[in-house]
């Protein structure tokens, strides 16, 4: 079969023979999408809170020209991105896109891992299509996996870190599959946003994932790194609310209806401002625990010790990640000194004072600013700094980014804004409300480019962070901006 086909591409893989479907068939810039294959089997009955299992294979063509499954049971309204739920319970799978599926020349390979605070989510977004990249000779993926509790949470008898194992299972597919859809198993590159991003960078500080992937690309990461006894405590306390024993029996007996509805009872079930503050005190509600088996050590000091050395990495922030929501915060907290507000995060003075001396303009715009600046560097932007110096005597490079551009809507350069733009994806849905009417076709001609150059080439066309310590490329105005200050603002934090 050759790109010019009109026939629907049918592709055989390890399971079973799927049939997905042409965009722009016959044209140089056709790709195929093939959607909804599973990696694993439904998540249900004796299969509930235990590790994947491969799925049982198929003989008749499967038809994968709809999205599978979501974790996400709800559309939960107000999102940044859409990320639609789709019902099933056949959730573990993955979307496939690729220029061609007959090629002498096997491709290089996007995989994706979405975002949602582990929580919340969904591969089937539009704005994760990658015929973009298919467009520029890169076969994309992305994939499903358990969210929350059902993911994440801690039960007496039942394996930790469901939702990474899930990751790994659908890693361990493409690399078995993915040559039948024209990618080169042998040059993969894990991708992610928010939690996705911080998905890429515990699978690249995991010892058992080094197979499996050869570069990553981690955007706005936020870890989760919660450890064995908060976990743990965490579990007991959802239990609890449910009235069951912190057990595998007990929390089978509970619908997953009724978990959903309740595991935001176990952790403070904080919204607006509240949430602002829960991230600083207590970290995320959900995510990838450290089990002392699948995740040894809190990821920064894997990466330090060598771990995910001879991968290269491309890692970065937004200025203003949730400064927004600060934004909504009331009148009466605004005027509220910045210095005070900070005080029981920032309890050393010193570093206080180093803080706020180092972000005098954002101090500027007012307390509600100041503290939006102040969790987006605490989450995310220390982090690329953490992370950055944890690698610098890597064996293979570190790259880091800032993204600065201001959406005309929200007023900051904010959570997920910089995603359309490096899928080179303006047009599709919803964009417009995040980026506004008029967003920068360059600026995403240049972080689709810089992608796609990292994702063939290993490199991203900017000097490495071990070049001088600092060194990061800012994508907001025109042209090609080096600068070894952008992240000055949270080295009090580092």
């Amino acid at each position: 079969m050759t790109r010019s086909s009109t026939d629907a591409p049918v592709v055989h893989t390890a399971s079973g023979p799927v049939r997905g479907f042409w965009r722009d068939a016959g044209a140089p810039t056709a790709s195929a999408a093939f959607l909804g294959i599973p990696f694993a089997q439904p998540p249900t009955g004796p299969r509930r809170f235990a590790a994947p299992v491969p799925p049982e294979p198929w003989s008749e063509v499967r038809d994968a020209t709809a999205y599978g499954a979501t974790a996400l049971r709800r559309d939960p309204g107000g999102t940044l991105i859409p990320e639609p739920p789709v019902v099933g319970d056949a959730t573990l799978n993955v979307n496939v896109f690729t220029p061609t599926v007959e090629d002498d020349d096997a491709l290089p390979v996007l995989v994706w891992i979405h975002g949602g605070g582990y929580t919340e989510g969904s591969p089937a977004s539009p704005w994760y299509d990658g015929s973009r990249f298919n467009r520029d000779g890169v076969v994309t993926v992305s994939l499903s996996y358990r969210l929350g509790f059902d993911g994440f949470g801690h039960i007496d008898g039942a394996p930790d870190n469901r939702g990474v194992r899930d990751w790994i299972a659908g890693l361990e597919w493409v690399r078995a599959n993915i040559a039948a859809f024209g990618g080169d198993p042998e040059r993969v590159t894990i991708a992610g946003q928010s939690a996705g991003g911080g998905a890429v960078l515990t699978l690249l500080s995991m010892p058992s994932a080094q197979h499996l992937f050869h570069g990553a690309l981690a955007v706005s990461a936020a870890l989760a790194d919660i450890p064995a006894d908060v976990a743990r405590a965490r579990g007991e306390r959802l239990a609890g609310v449910l009235e069951i024993a912190p057990t595998l029996e007990g929390f089978r007996s509970v619908s997953e209806s009724r978990i959903l509805k309740n595991q935001s009872k176990a952790v403070g079930g904080r919204k607006g401002l509240g949430l602002l503050s829960g991230l600083i005190e207590d970290g995320l509600p959900w995510g990838p625990v450290i089990d002392g088996e699948l995740i040894p050590r809190p990821t920064v000091d894997a990466l330090r010790d060598g771990i995910g050395s001879d991968k290269p990495l491309l890692l970065g922030a937004t200025d203003d990640e949730f400064t927004m929501i600060a934004d909504r915060a009331p009148r009466a907290l605004r005027v509220v000194p910045s210095f005070a507000l900070l005080r029981p995060a920032l309890r050393d003075r010193a570093v206080r004072r180093a803080y706020l001396a180092a972000n005098r303009p954002q101090r500027a715009k007012g307390s509600a600013a100041m503290v939006g600046r102040f969790v987006t560097d605490h989450v995310f932007r220390s982090l690329v700094v953490r992370v950055a110096e944890a690698r610098r005597n890597a064996d293979a490079e570190t790259w880091v980014y800032a993204f600065s551009w201001v959406s005309p809507t929200k007023g900051w350069a904010c959570h997920c804004l910089d995603v359309p733009f490096w899928f080179d994806g303006l047009d599709r849905e919803r964009v417009a409300d995040l980026a506004g009417p008029h967003p920068p076709q360059s600026l995403a001609d240049d972080m689709h480019a810089a992608a796609v150059a990292f994702v063939g080439d290993g490199a991203p066309g900017w000097p490495a962070w071990r070049t001088e310590p600092g060194t990061a490329r800012v994508f907001g105005g025109d042209g090609l901006q080096i600068t070894t200050s952008a992240y000055d603002n949270a080295l009090a934090l580092v």
